[in-house]
């Protein structure tokens, strides 16, 4: 395990210890706190020793999020229990039902602006982060994919999703929203954690304030062709002094902004990844369909190019158009 993240976890485990003396000495007849206490002391000695993160068991190391999730796990997904197997699919169900709860609806029009998505995690649960947000006539449309995989990217996700909800309420500019959440990351993700963001308020004019926070390249299509807008800063979480500008894009009727994680674009076969140049020549050559439409075309041009190879990262899919 990185330092950073056993240093982490070492902070998290002293805080518990802290709080269960506490506990403890309150209530010295309680054998649950006693016994947590006792969990706690003892990864703490196996931090000492060099152990700690190794299943008893199998003694290979214990998955990185599980550990994260609960720094008290002990074995590998390979030797859990039978009861232990079905506790955790019982919460990975709970959860995955609770991230597709947080998915903004399905076909939403707002104005001029019509939209659609596609959201297909890899596992359970999945770390992109995406968001349809009207306000006043504009839409506010957000599209993310937090480092990592499983259970501790999703909890970031969605925290992403409260923060950006939370402070779009707030009625403040959506750079100033960006800087926020980048700080919120900075000074409370895991080490090692950040986000790639791409988010912009869509105006009735057609109009788009676009900011692109190390996320892959937005794409734009239409009766002028078509084009790609690169990023223009770093990922969230990555430093706490980092400005957020915005591109502006204008976008007249027909025309459509498409937005994707690398989930889609470092889809691979035998021969190598499926890549942006890829996703701009499909959607060039879709340009006159709808959203949904489009999103179709380019899954079904994926699976062909896969060609039957597993995906190993989330996809997300988000087309957005501009329909007066």
């Amino acid at each position: 395990m990185a330092t950073l993240e056993a240093s982490f976890l070492q902070g998290q485990l002293e805080e518990r210890k802290r709080r269960l003396e506490v506990a403890v000495a309150s209530a010295p007849r309680n054998s649950s706190l006693a016994g947590l206490l006792r969990e706690v002391d003892s990864a703490l000695d196996r931090m000492t020793e060099g152990t700690y993160g190794l299943c008893l068991e199998c003694h290979d190391s214990v998955e990185r999020d599980r550990l994260l999730a609960d720094p008290l796990v002990r074995y590998c997904l390979d030797h859990l229990t039978q009861p232990q197997r079905a506790a955790l699919q019982r919460d990975l169900d709970l959860a995955s039902q609770v991230q597709r709860n947080l998915l903004p609806q399905k076909g939403l029009r707002v104005g001029c602006w019509e939209t659609s998505y596609h959201f297909a995690p890899v596992g359970a649960v999945s770390g992109d982060y995406c968001d349809l947000i009207p306000s006043d006539g504009r839409l506010l449309f957000l599209l993310g994919d937090v480092s990592g995989k499983g259970v501790a990217a999703s909890m970031l996700m969605a925290q992403l999703h409260a923060l950006f909800r939370s402070l779009t309420g707030m009625s403040l500019p959506l750079g100033q929203i960006v800087t926020y959440v980048n700080r919120f990351f900075c000074e409370c993700a895991l080490a090692g954690q950040y986000a790639t963001l791409v988010c912009g308020l869509a105006k009735p004019t057609g109009e788009i304030e676009l900011h692109n926070a190390g996320h892959c390249p937005a794409i734009v299509v239409g009766c002028g062709g078509v084009s790609c807008i690169e990023p223009n800063g770093l990922p969230l979480g990555m430093f706490l002094e980092t400005e957020f500008s915005a591109t502006p894009v204008q976008l007249e009727a027909g025309d459509t902004l498409f937005l994707y994680t690398d989930g889609l674009s470092e889809a691979s076969n035998e021969s190598g990844e499926y890549g942006v140049d890829r996703v701009m020549t499909l959607v060039h050559q879709q340009a006159a369909r709808q959203p949904a439409e489009l999103i179709d075309a380019c899954l079904d041009d994926v699976r062909a190019f896969t060609n039957g190879v597993p995906s190993f990262d989330d996809m997300t899919v988000l087309a957005l158009r501009r329909c007066d």
